[in-house]
């Protein structure tokens, strides 16, 4: 069953595999196996042709299924770290790729952090060069699993947080954006998003399956809602097992913003990360809010004395921080191929990360 709140978007279109020419490859690829709770989980670890590894990234992904090992995911990011002299990690998650277990779209974001700690783990023990100083960059989904594992193993000494979330549910911000650039008037955005949280409301808030139906006459039909693949209705059985969640607190609500949290005490996780961060967003970004992950981060990292914190906004860039037109999600989605990052992307991570002695060289 689709949840009727929607967790990010899946963007696999940020992870378009590149093809490299071996000759020249500034990076070298092996397999790298590890194991989190008895499962292998299957991935590749690159090192620099050129020089010896100051430090390593491990890439943390998004929303949605991978298939990392197959397709070469983020080769074009992971040369780049390559030629300043950083190792790369990144790896399929379970029942992906070559990875065991089963893939769960709605896997906690607490699990995902167990995985990171426990790559970080295998790669200390494997005593391989570069791994003194080890980062993480995530995009979106990201922004609440890289905190987590920062708090777990302090000994994480850098994060990159691409169009990062805050603590609550995006699924509001997305589609009060994107009902306006879908052509909805201001009037009837209003009514379908009022519609989106009257059938989410009845969920945490104890309603019936009537009253979630009675806030779906507008919003099960809709257009948008269709090309989502949120459309329709759910049926009462699938309703009442959802409600159960909240019942049982295994999902938990912000009662004054309506919205669910992903993160309990995320503020707290933030303000305890006294590490370099590096934030990047895009401005026309609508799928995730921005502007209130920039407001969290400097309330948060920002205001910590031990933690640097960076933010940079990027003008005409999507989620993906990509060139866009208006950022909307359907133009995201139903691009033929796929614009160029936007100008200066690549450019400020390598260099906040040679600033910061993580890597050494030019780009």
């Amino acid at each position: 069953m689709c949840r009727f709140t929607v967790l990010l978007l899946s963007l696999l279109l940020a992870c378009e595999p590149s093809i490299p020419s071996v000759a020249q490859s500034p990076i070298k690829t092996d397999s790298f196996v590890f194991e989190v709770d008895g499962k292998k989980l299957d991935g590749l670890l690159d090192s620099p042709t050129t020089q010896d590894p100051i430090s390593t990234i491990i890439i943390v992904h998004g929303y949605g299924e991978t298939n990392v090992v197959e397709q070469n995911w983020f080769y074009e990011l992971r040369s780049k770290f390559g030629k300043i002299g950083i190792n790369t990690l990144i790896w399929d998650k379970p029942g992906c790729g070559n990875s065991e277990g089963e893939f769960d779209i709605d896997q906690p974001v607490q699990s995902s952090a167990e995985e990171v700690v426990a790559a970080v783990k295998a790669l200390k023990e494997r005593q391989i060069k570069g791994t003194e100083k080890i980062g993480l960059w995530g995009i979106s989904r990201a922004g609440w699993i890289a905190p987590l594992a920062i708090q777990a193993d302090p000994s994480i000494a850098f994060w990159i947080s691409v169009s990062g979330t805050d603590d609550k549910e995006n699924a509001r911000y997305l589609l009060e954006s994107n009902f306006l650039i879908e052509g909805r008037t201001e009037e009837e955005t209003e009514l379908l998003v009022s519609q989106w949280q009257g059938r989410f409301n009845a969920a945490w808030n104890g309603g019936s399956y009537e009253d979630y139906l009675a806030a779906s006459t507008h919003i099960a039909d809709d257009e948008f809602m269709k090309f989502m693949g949120w459309g329709g209705t759910a049926s009462e059985q699938e309703f009442l097992a959802y409600q159960a969640l909240f019942e049982s607190g295994e999902l938990v609500v912000d009662e004054k913003d309506e919205l669910l949290i992903y993160v309990p005490e995320f503020k707290k996780v933030l303000a305890s990360i006294d590490k370099p961060v590096l934030a990047l967003f895009g401005e026309k970004d609508t799928n995730v809010d921005w502007r209130k992950t920039a407001a969290l981060y400097r309330e948060t990292i920002g205001r910590n004395p031990e933690a640097s914190l960076e933010i940079k906004v990027f003008p005409d860039a999507d989620h993906t921080l990509r060139q866009t037109k208006t950022g909307g999600i359907r133009e995201l989605l139903e691009q033929q191929s796929r614009p160029p990052f936007v100008e200066g992307y690549y450019e400020s991570m390598l260099s906040w990360l040679n600033t910061h002695q993580f890597g050494e060289g030019t780009f």
